[in-house]
């Protein structure tokens, strides 16, 4: 059976409690190496190459793909060093620092001509996947507004990078709010207006604790996306509004899915990343399409950055 021999940028929360076991756990997957600076890290894992730089990790013509998981701020030089070296590359959200760094990034996939996808995962959940097609179906009538809420206390500082604009590009704007843009670019395609505000309303740090983006989407369809981290009632609302019903996926990464007066349950898998890591095994071995390539993914990084240029007051 054919594999694809998976290197892992970076050894942090996400790749050790999402990514790594979904690479193990793929059947069509190995983890042959891993680059992290702190070599010790790898240890846990027998069998898996180590390396302290990405540089002398692509020497290795028997890497097949490149996960990225490696602060925002890298993810440009590091895609594009993958791609030049003939690896396929799935990265981390957001893209990139801001758009420009995506544009550069999509070019270089384009004169490679390698696969680029973005770990967008929220596109492959069960409820979104049935939601498109029932919006496609007519089942609320025209669509005219798509709204999410995503609410939280800051981050503990297990995370702490993501407090740094220089590492991070924002705060959650970047973080929880690229998943929700992204989930409505999926829905209603490439935004063409958005506009928004940032705020320090209760943490005094160097990114914002709260952003709200307002998005405009072919046939008048708004998109309303509030994310903070000052709000110690949590909520993960998203909605999608017609003029004759509505379709509610709250909680969003909940199983539940309410229409018509109706539930549907369409849990998403135990893994997140699963299905992600899947999907792309099954795009570089047989051809499929990447749930969210990068041509795609790039928008998120316009609207955001839309957001970040007007909405500083």
């Amino acid at each position: 059976m054919a594999t694809v021999r998976w290197l892992l940028v970076g050894v942090g929360d996400i790749a050790t409690k999402r990514v790594i076991p979904a690479i193990l756990a793929e059947p069509r997957s190995t983890l042959y190496g891993v680059v992290t600076r702190d070599l010790t890290k790898a240890e846990v894992y027998p069998g898996v190459a180590a390396w302290a730089t990405l540089d002398a990790a692509l020497q290795d013509e028997a890497i097949d793909a490149v996960y990225i998981a490696s602060p925002v701020a890298l993810h440009a030089e590091q895609t594009i060093a993958c791609l030049r070296a003939g690896k396929h590359v799935l990265c981390e959200k957001p893209v990139a620092m801001d758009f420009l760094q995506a544009e550069t990034m999509a070019a270089a996939q384009r004169e490679t001509g390698l696969l680029l996808g973005v770990s967008y995962y929220r596109r492959l959940y069960p409820k979104l996947v049935r939601a498109k097609a029932l919006i496609a179906e007519g089942a609320i009538g025209q669509p005219v507004l798509v709204e999410a809420n995503s609410h939280s206390w800051l981050e503990s500082e297990e995370r702490g990078w993501l407090r740094d604009p220089a590492l991070a590009g924002g705060g959650p704007l970047y973080d929880i709010g690229s998943h929700r843009i992204d989930a409505m670019n999926f829905l209603f395609g490439k935004p063409f207006r958005a506009t928004g505000m940032v705020s320090n309303a209760v943490h005094d740090m160097k990114v914002e604790d709260s952003a709200t983006a307002l998005i405009e989407y072919a046939g008048g369809v708004h998109g309303v996306v509030d994310v903070r981290w000052n709000s110690r009632v949590s909520r993960d609302q998203f909605r999608v509004i017609g003029t004759e019903r509505e379709i509610v996926l709250d909680a969003l990464n909940g199983p539940l899915l309410r229409v018509a007066g109706r539930e549907e349950t369409l849990p998403p898998h135990e893994n997140v990343h699963y299905p992600l890591v899947e999907n792309f095994v099954d795009a570089v071995l047989d051809g499929a399409a990447l749930a969210c390539p990068i041509d795609e993914a790039i928008w998120t990084d316009w609207v955001t950055g839309e957001v970040m240029r007007t909405g500083k007051l």
